[in-house]
């Protein structure tokens, strides 16, 4: 499929300000161009742009309802009530969970911590959850990364005895369920002036509203802030605002000093040298706590991510790395049997949407063949499997399209579904799903726009070699932490050519290790192009490229330069 690069337009007035900026800064107009892109255009913006601070972040009480949430916990451990905090099975609710017990057993023993079982009970609250609350005298429930539909649920544990605290990112509805309090940014008559916490990040203000009302110092809850990062790197949230700030400082504590249980994932995951990013949470860290949930019992997760002993902890993240290696070869025969399925039917040549569904499927894997196959047809893609009666799966959207708002078209089909703009989780009578097929292709059909139906990548800027300088990927790290809506950027160098050296690597010859040259002056910059090699002989030819790349650091024997990371080229 062919990439179609974007180039980001600037107008005559941002052009003034990056002159302007790049003067006050004293770093190159290009580096003023991605600030100004990034929203930054001023000098006092770009010092609290490259200098975040935890005094920014704002008081959490600006949350609707937190004053009735830290009431009802305070009058909890007052009256040595039993707490249950009780959270969802990814990585987003089991890093909450172990966020909000470890800070809150530090002060009170009459607590413990509950997560549904994935088969058994499914997404959310669950009925199982709060009979076991009730009849274990559980008086309060902090509910995190769900909860925010859970209405029914809610009034049945206020008829057992059981309160609520919801503390949730995901979208509600006009009517909230009818807990003690309801923390969700997203609800209508919210103030709180950042609305993409994660769910993790819900939690953490909840403990930094309990801080400020216990008069407990607020660097008692800052080590905590590994989780934090986890949280938003693996729920894809988006890295803006306070969210940067607390991925910033959470991956200064994964780096100078994780938790045990953090650092045994590290160690389990060949990280323990390297200097970690949101990136090496995304591919490495998040799979391996995810795993827990998705092949046995995301318990198992929060146990090893509140461990103190380090033997334990080598113990649990060991067994939890098994875990991942056996979702790895389940999710590649699944994406294979649904890839199958999509070939063997010819409508899917013309539709906007894919919707498969296999009874057998095993749960624990169906959301990352969902986004498998909305990477390999660049289509809205929904992955069904048979659960508890019900035909249950998750949806992943492609760039712009909400996918939610799609589901939410044939809500009258589903027995439940949550989540967001980019995924999502459903459930329907197995008698439903061809309705819902052909409803939510209608849906998708009339609303996608041209330019969601086929990749693009969007460029921040053209860069000649010659401006790549020690100096200038100092300044750009300095920009991170990358990731949705602050996305490590985006270059393009205009007629490339090979300095004689680049060759084919890989046990298939299947890269391209490259030296490259242009114009602008003699810096020789290597770069790596991934299963690209069909693009060696136009290179060896000695003829000019257009490449497409961001920068990265490489190490090889000790020696550390500066990389070129190809991800796409083009051949005028």
């Amino acid at each position: 499929m062919i990439n179609r690069w974007i180039f980001n337009k600037l107008t005559d007035e941002q052009l003034k300000t990056i002159d302007k900026l790049a003067q006050e800064l004293n770093i190159s107009p290009v580096l003023a161009q991605l600030l100004v892109q990034r929203g930054v255009e001023t000098f006092e913006e770009a010092r609290d742009f490259f200098r975040p601070d935890l005094s920014q972040l704002h008081d959490p009480f600006l949350i609707a309802d937190m004053d009735k949430a830290v009431s009802r916990l305070t009058e909890a451990m007052a009256q040595n009530q039993k707490i249950m905090i009780y959270g969802d099975y990814d990585v987003d609710g089991t890093t909450s969970v172990s966020l909000v017990y470890k800070f809150l057993v530090q002060y009170y023993s009459n607590i413990d911590f509950y997560i549904p079982d994935r088969y058994a009970e499914g997404y959310g609250i669950s009925i199982q959850g709060i009979d076991y609350a009730a009849q274990n005298d559980f008086k309060l429930i902090i509910a995190l990364d769900c909860g925010i539909k859970a209405t029914d649920k809610v009034k049945y544990a206020q008829g057992k005895g059981v309160d609520f605290i919801i503390c949730d990112h995901h979208t509600p509805d006009a009517i909230l369920p009818p807990a003690v309090a309801v923390l969700d940014s997203k609800r209508l008559d919210d103030h709180y002036p950042y609305k993409e916490l994660s769910g993790c990040g819900v939690g953490f203000k909840l403990m930094q509203a309990f801080c400020m009302v216990n008069n407990i110092d607020f660097s008692e809850l800052t080590p905590l802030l590994d989780l934090v990062a986890l949280s938003i790197a693996s729920d894809i949230v988006p890295i803006t605002g306070e969210n940067r700030i607390l991925a910033y400082y959470g991956l200064k504590q994964i780096n100078s000093n994780p938790s045990v249980g953090v650092k045994s994932i590290i160690d389990v995951c060949g990280l323990a040298d390297k200097e970690l990013s949101i990136s090496d949470i995304v591919f490495k860290i998040g799979p391996r706590i995810n795993a827990s949930g998705r092949m046995k019992l995301a318990t198992e997760a929060v146990q090893l991510l509140i461990a103190n002993d380090p033997q334990f902890a080598k113990l649990k993240s060991g067994t939890i790395n098994e875990y991942n290696n056996d979702r790895k070869d389940l999710d590649k025969s699944t994406t294979d049997e649904a890839i199958a399925l999509i070939t063997s039917d010819k409508r899917y040549e013309k539709r906007k949407s894919i919707v498969v569904y296999k009874p057998d499927w095993h749960k624990g894997v169906i959301g990352i063949v969902a986004s498998r196959l909305s990477e390999e047809y660049y289509k809205p893609s929904i992955v069904l499997t048979m659960s508890n009666g019900l035909a249950s799966g998750s949806a992943r959207s492609v760039s712009g399209f909400d996918i939610y708002k799609a589901i939410d078209s044939c809500r009258d089909l589903l027995e439940n579904f949550g989540g967001h703009m980019y995924a999502a989780g459903l459930s329907l009578k197995e008698e439903h799903v061809e309705a819902f097929t052909e409803r939510l292709e209608h849906y998708v059909a009339t609303n996608i726009l041209e330019e969601q139906t086929y990749p693009q990548i969007d460029v921040d800027a053209v860069l000649e070699f010659k401006d790549i300088t020690p100096k200038f990927f100092r300044v750009l790290k300095q920009l991170g932490p990358f990731g949705p809506g602050n996305m490590k950027p985006v270059f393009v160098s205009r007629k490339v050519i090979d300095y004689g050296t680049s060759r084919l690597v890989g046990k298939e010859q299947e890269h391209l290790k490259l030296e490259l040259v242009d114009s602008s002056s003699e810096n020789v910059m290597n770069g790596i192009a991934f299963r690209m090699c069909s693009y060696n002989a136009h290179l060896k030819a000695l003829n000019p490229l257009d490449i497409c790349y961001t920068l990265e650091e490489n190490t090889f024997n000790g020696a550390t330069n500066i990389q070129l990371l190809i991800r796409d080229i083009k051949i005028e």
